[in-house]
């Protein structure tokens, strides 16, 4: 391996720290704790695995979390009730409904009904035009995660030629807004970049991806980016987590790409330990906006 790696998960640490000195400031001068109230439809396991993750990491930082587990066949309007009381409650700050939610239930629907104030995840329209504007209440926790790696470990994101693999609205379509823009929340740096958004349709893919300066895979296909689809030297970020029989693996095959990459994130320990961080930070954002404290 000749890949300098990209540690998330010791960067999250790092970052969680800061959050908790931040929440202990806010305690100290208002009284209040931020908290985040998590809904959770159903039974999946893999869905209780990540809201115990979340609501373990509130505590650590002194964040409040509430926790509302809803039987499989709960009704839409039951649904919609419980986030109109929990919009309607002014200690919470943070409403997070895990997805995917059960097919009878009205996904876009459900995600449209919280609160924009409270939406933590950066998944209502109101939430989304600010980001295409410029002007975000909330970063997207996953894109805002890459962008921190990069950010934080010196790898200038200004003016590089950055391919995304993937258009989904939860990391590849507002991730590619974030690098757009003439600014980021952490200076001109780590935004400004030329983005090429490519997807499963798009045509002469591995042209395209040996373009980029940055490299992000977020198309849900394991190990699908191939040491001939990176130009040498590029920096390689993997958003993907597949379970295949061997265990977790990214969207690239790390073992052969990181032997012409610069850099390279891991799997498991690169991005998904900054997407709960960043959610963490967003609470925290969400929870002064609605005191009326300008951070």
């Amino acid at each position: 391996m000749t890949a300098r790696l990209l540690d998330g998960k010791t960067l999250a640490e790092t970052i969680r720290g800061e959050l908790a000195v931040e929440a202990e400031r806010l305690f100290a001068r208002t009284s209040v704790r931020p908290c985040l109230a998590t809904i959770l439809v159903g039974d999946d396991p893999a869905s209780h695995v990540y809201i115990r993750n979340k609501r373990a990491a509130c505590e650590k930082i002194g964040i409040t979390s509430r926790h509302l587990p809803l039987a499989a066949d709960v009704s839409a309007a039951r649904l919609l009730t419980e986030i109109e009381r929990l919009n309607a409650d002014r200690e919470v700050h943070g409403i997070l409904v895990q997805l995917p939610l059960p097919e009878h239930l009205p996904t876009q629907a459900v995600l449209d009904a919280i609160d924009p104030r409270k939406d933590v995840d950066a998944f209502h329209p109101t939430n989304v035009g600010l980001l295409s504007q410029g002007r975000p209440r909330f970063l997207p926790c996953t894109p805002h995660g890459c962008v921190q790696l990069l950010h934080r470990n010196g790898i200038e994101i200004a003016g590089k030629h950055v391919v995304v693999v993937g258009r989904s609205d939860i990391v590849g379509k507002p991730l590619a807004s974030m690098l757009i823009q003439k600014h980021s929340t952490v200076g001109p740096n780590a935004a400004d970049a030329t983005v090429t958004l490519c997807h499963s349709r798009t045509r002469d893919l591995t042209q395209l991806t040996r373009q980029a300066d940055i490299l992000i895979a977020a198309i849900g296909r394991p190990e699908f980016i191939r040491a001939a689809m990176v130009r040498p030297g590029a920096v390689v970020v993997d958003v993907g987590i597949n379970r295949i029989d061997r265990g977790l693996v990214g969207d690239v095959a790390f073992d052969e790409v990181a032997e012409i990459a610069s850099a390279i994130t891991p799997v498991p320990g690169g991005v998904g330990p900054l997407t709960v961080t960043m959610l963490l930070a967003n609470t925290l954002t969400a929870a002064r906006e609605i005191i009326g404290e300008v951070a």
